[in-house]
């Protein structure tokens, strides 16, 4: 699913059978995502038969014939909507696509699939503080949808933020399944990738990061590099310049707040380290955009 493209939603709900039910039989021009929070849906989508569970996510597909299978007891939200640039396909590979969107903070800004989010049919959230952050989430969706009007727009903001996270926890999955060595270590180098882009604005110390992992930093140092090609250091000084680049091109900041809003807060070594990277200073990688618009214009 391409996220640059917003769901549309169509209906957002939450049910809850004390008695047993079977789901009745339907076939929708529309996805339908469903999230179990307790008990059993027994379904057959196209012929094939799936029993979803609690914190079971599963994506109904337009055009489809689904039907319930059983009678069970169960809690689950449900939400329907449509996208206009979302398909299904299979993958070869799932961890091999694991292992490179996990490290998602180092792809190039001009890859294509930098904001394609990718969403087994039928996945279970494992990790008890996911699933019950996807809950919350579930809940504010439902507060948003049943408010008036421009708040429509705000939950298909909120389910795009949701799909995206339920699509990072599910490569996660995929690679705590492989186990080894190698697997724990980008499971770590994510981790260590959300805490940077997290805290890049401040001073990012050592001995907080071994604290924060209760891991050696030599040893997060190594397997970061391995996995990123970039020293931790060197990272968080890429993340800062890439933030600064940002600004310099769509802010009139001077250098001094621009360098503070990005963690460099000394102007000479925002500047020495900001030309290490980009090959000229801020102030002349500032003067070269001027000069781009006066030639395009």
């Amino acid at each position: 699913m391409n996220m640059d493209i917003v769901p549309k939603i169509r209906l957002i709900g939450f049910v809850s059978y004390t008695s047993p039910w079977i789901h009745f039989k339907r076939n929708t021009d529309e996805y339908i995502l469903y999230f179990i929070k307790s008990g059993e849906l027994h379904l057959r989508e196209n012929g094939t038969e799936y029993v979803l569970k609690r914190g079971d996510a599963f994506l109904l597909e337009p055009n489809l014939d689904h039907e319930g299978t059983a009678k069970h007891a169960c809690d689950y939200y449900y939400v329907h909507f449509s996208h206009a640039d979302i398909e299904s396909r299979p993958i070869d590979d799932i961890q091999a696509l694991a292992r490179r969107f996990i490290l998602e903070g180092v792809q190039d800004d001009d890859d294509r699939d930098f904001n394609i989010c990718y969403l087994n049919k039928h996945f279970t959230l494992q990790d008890k503080p996911a699933l019950q952050q996807a809950y919350r989430a579930m809940q504010e969706l439902l507060v948003l949808y049943y408010r008036k009007r421009y708040n429509r727009a705000l939950t298909g903001l909120r389910f795009a933020q949701l799909l995206i996270e339920l699509s990072r926890e599910n490569l996660v999955s995929e690679l705590r399944k492989a186990g080894g060595k190698s697997t724990k270590s980008f499971v770590k180098v994510n981790a260590l990738l959300e805490y940077i882009h997290h805290h890049y604005v401040g001073k990012i110390a050592s001995q907080d990061i071994e604290q924060s992992f209760a891991s050696n930093f030599d040893y997060l140092n190594r397997i970061f590099k391995q996995a990123t090609g970039y020293p931790i250091v060197q990272y968080v000084n890429k993340v800062r310049v890439d933030r600064a680049k940002e600004l310099i091109q769509t802010t009139n900041l001077g250098m001094g707040e621009i360098g503070y809003l990005t963690g460099l807060n000394d102007p000479y070594y925002f500047s020495k380290v900001f030309k290490k990277y980009v090959g000229v200073s801020p102030l002349q990688y500032r003067q070269s955009l001027a000069g781009e618009e006066r030639v395009d214009g």
